[in-house]
């Protein structure tokens, strides 16, 4: 069995059923309770990782894999996190440092060349994408958007050192021979999240945003604006690319991982929007309680979860690598941002 099955999952909450119970305890598993384990519980195995998930291994001695994309331009990876350079004739422009594997990112870019880095480019201010920056010395010219920027300016953090050069809306950098492309699409993931086009090898960096192959990061990758994020990746879809580097995970995408994900994001939130209309807020509640709003709540918005769930899970189950890991996330963050955005 992949995933904990209901009997067992029944069985570890039995030190909590009503006999035991007292008030503030766990209780027992909602009707129509869905088997996947929901938050907080412990899975004893977890799904199986589809194929189509899957990106070349790592050798393990190196601890990081490049690629040649095209046109100059690489992406580096550990399978986990992924970042881009672009070689032009005079030097090297990187895009976002993360510390996963920041310690060999210098020897990855000059597996390639040796010429010497001129700009950085901030996808945007999260440190796991950005702060072993100082590993790769001196950077003359480091670009961000203006709002990552403020937010560097605020973590006061000497391992992601402040841009030199900002944007508001949309940069372009010339490199030798080639263009790379900046623009800000607005909030989703997170302010100053940007879009890096290398038009010339039909590829696009956006991180945090989509997850080829994969379940998105638990709450649609921490998303700040859900509204946001899907007019984000409608842009993204309607853009010119034939490669796609996502920041984790671990192989590149294409357009039809984008389409995927799309796919899966208007299912989520149909399914979430249904539950809350059907169900019935009060139900499965004690008396007792129905005048604290709290748990009125609580209790409604853990039933329209599980509906979300139940009708989710035959379609995505097997087609999105780590489903079942983060597929309460989603249900939860779809709902809240269906009531409140």
């Amino acid at each position: 069995m992949n995933h904990l099955p209901l009997a067992a999952a029944l069985l570890a909450l039995a030190p909590f059923t009503a006999q035991a119970q007292q008030a503030g305890e766990p209780g027992t598993p909602y009707a129509n309770m869905n088997h996947l384990a929901p938050i907080g519980v412990r899975n004893d195995r977890y799904l199986t990782v589809p194929d189509a998930a899957k990106g070349p291994p790592i050798d393990p001695a190196k601890g990081y894999r490049t690629e040649d994309l095209g046109g100059g331009t690489y992406m580096v990876t550990d399978n986990g996190y992924s970042s881009m350079f672009v070689v032009y004739e005079t030097g090297v422009v990187v895009v976002d440092a993360p510390p996963s594997y920041g310690a060999h990112l210098l020897a990855a870019i000059r597996e390639v060349t040796d010429r010497p880095i001129t700009h950085l480019i901030y996808s945007h201010s999260h440190a796991d994408h950005i702060a072993a920056t100082p590993l790769l010395g001196k950077v003359p010219v480091i670009i961000a958007q203006e709002e990552t920027k403020r937010l560097l300016i605020e973590a006061r953090d000497p391992n992601r050192p402040l841009p030199t050069l900002t944007f508001k809306e949309r940069y372009t950098l010339k490199a030798g021979s080639k263009t790379i492309q900046l623009s800000y699409p607005g909030y989703g993931h997170s302010p100053g999240n940007i879009l890096i086009h290398v038009p010339s090898a039909k590829v696009l960096m956006v991180i945090d945003t989509v997850f080829p192959g994969w379940m998105p990061w638990r709450r649609l990758a921490l998303a700040q604006d859900i509204t946001g994020l899907f007019r984000i990746m409608h842009e993204i879809e309607g853009m010119d690319f034939d490669k796609l580097v996502g920041g984790h995970v671990e192989r590149w995408g294409t357009k039809a991982d984008v389409i995927q994900q799309l796919e899966f994001m208007n299912d989520l939130k149909a399914a979430a929007a249904t539950a809350l209309k059907t169900t019935g807020i009060g139900e499965e509640l004690d008396a007792a309680d129905k005048t604290n709003p709290w748990a009125v709540y609580d209790n409604y918005i853990d039933r329209v979860v599980v509906q979300c769930m139940n009708t989710l899970e035959p379609k995505w189950r097997d087609r999105l690598g780590g489903y079942d890991a983060f597929i309460w996330d989603q249900c939860f963050a779809m709902e809240q941002s269906l009531r409140i955005d």
